[in-house]
């Protein structure tokens, strides 16, 4: 399920920021912080009224030193590509400016709903003075205070009755959507013309949900996919070569749409921060991963190197020790061939179920194993345990005390049941709740 994309857009100094971060802090629609990224105010996952939406502030972005009027364009050049719904945010203490009508000229391009915050009203004699801003012409203007809350609710209103009926695409079933994420140029674009051209795959376009992408459909190895494009999507001059963080947010998009993720690594300059970072918005998101190390090619490859390559994955990527490593080159081809069937592996135990009475076993055993630990006297006891979901399996251990249960231990419950099912290239997911 694709989830619609709200932007506050504005000039400099109208409270972007903080009508952002007063949607964080009060838990008004905050569920969710994408780590990372909200540390720089740009991106969230949000929720009002059980409708779920991404919200970027635009307010985050830093471009240079480029003149301001020309930063106030981007943004809202940003804005226009990314998201579903724009809301246009004033000053209602300064009146109209020159620089809010040059936003609004961009906004007006947009084809896009448009809902028109006047902030910093702070108390209700102050609401008298919003009629000018009809003038801007994006219909009814909004009252809110971000210092005080004031008004919040309504804007939302407006802003999710744009959403569309409800944001399901038409998943097909059997079908793995996979993705490719990476910093820029580790081949994005090179592995996926490389997988369609290989052995006359059977490739059809159709159209993606996101307005910016197309997906592509690959029937290979009596399986469907749907590889979903991050890697080919079209720029605006040079607004995405100069605010790196947005590349972040077309990479979350597409991880919220796929079964699969592939994080790319460049073989040739190694691993790097970013690399850690990207790859951590796959994990929390509970999707399946495979590693690939691309441009394998360009390295001595030999067994050797390879396992001193694997070596160094897996120290950098602790987090990800679940995740199958696949080497290859994009550029020759070379070792193509082992993807496919670690996309399939990873996507099968992703969507694999565990049938509650071998779970227990495997539970008994583990208790026999290592009995549970005693906190304050109190011993820790396991009743039962059950999967309650896939994508990614998610299991719920029934406990006398959940505060009883230490990180520990139930890493050492995980590990046993990834070593008693498998479960390679994806997250599992632990819940300790009281029995009632």
């Amino acid at each position: 399920m694709r989830k619609s994309v709200v932007a506050i857009v504005g000039r400099p100094n109208v409270g972007k920021s903080t009508i952002f971060n007063r949607l964080v802090g009060e838990r008004i629609s905050i569920v969710e912080d994408i780590p990372g990224v909200t540390r720089d105010r740009i991106y969230a996952q949000a929720e009002w009224l059980t409708r779920e939406f991404n919200i970027i502030d635009t307010g985050g972005i830093e471009i240079g030193d480029e003149p301001l009027l020309v930063q106030m364009r981007q943004q809202a050049e940003i804005a226009i590509d990314e998201a579903d719904v724009i809301v246009f945010l004033v000053n209602g203490r300064e009146g109209i400016t020159a620089a809010d009508e040059e936003v609004a000229k961009l906004l007006y391009k947009s084809n896009k709903p448009i809902v028109l915050g006047v902030n910093k009203i702070d108390n209700p004699e102050m609401r008298e003075n919003i009629y000018e801003y009809y003038s801007l012409g994006f219909g009814e203007p909004f009252p809110i205070s971000g210092s005080h809350g004031l008004g919040l609710g309504d804007l939302l209103d407006e802003v999710i009755s744009h959403f569309p009926e409800r944001e399901n695409e038409a998943i097909l079933e059997d079908t793995i959507y996979f993705s490719l994420i990476g910093r820029p140029n580790v081949g994005k674009s090179s592995l996926v013309n490389a997988i369609l051209n290989e052995d006359r795959v059977i490739v059809s376009e159709i159209e993606g949900t996101t307005r910016e992408a197309v997906d592509t459909n690959l029937h290979k190895d009596d399986q469907d996919f749907v590889i979903i494009d991050t890697a080919g999507m079209r720029k605006r001059g040079k607004v995405y070569e100069t605010t790196e963080k947005y590349s972040v947010l077309r990479a979350l998009k597409a991880i919220e749409r796929s079964d699969v993720v592939l994080v790319l690594i460049d073989a040739d300059t190694g691993i790097r921060e970013q690399d850690k970072k990207i790859a951590g918005y796959a994990h929390d998101a509970g999707r399946a991963i495979v590693i690939v190390v691309n441009k394998w090619d360009t390295v001595e490859s030999n067994e050797k190197a390879m396992k001193e390559f694997e070596a160094n994955v897996r120290a950098h990527f602790q987090f990800l020790d679940y995740a199958p490593i696949v080497f290859l080159s994009a550029r020759t081809k070379k070792r193509l061939h082992t993807l496919i069937p670690a996309i399939k592996l990873a996507s099968e135990n992703h969507a694999k179920r565990v049938p509650t009475n071998v779970l227990n076993d495997v539970i008994m055993d583990a208790l026999a194993m290592n009995p549970t630990p005693t906190v304050k006297g109190r011993r820790l006891k396991v009743l039962y345990a059950t999967q309650v979901a896939v994508k990614p399996p998610s299991f719920v251990i029934f406990v006398n005390d959940p505060e009883l249960m230490h990180f520990s231990y139930e890493r050492f419950l995980e590990n046993k049941i990834r070593d008693a099912f498998g479960f390679v290239g994806t997250p599992i997911k632990l819940f300790s709740r009281k029995r009632q």
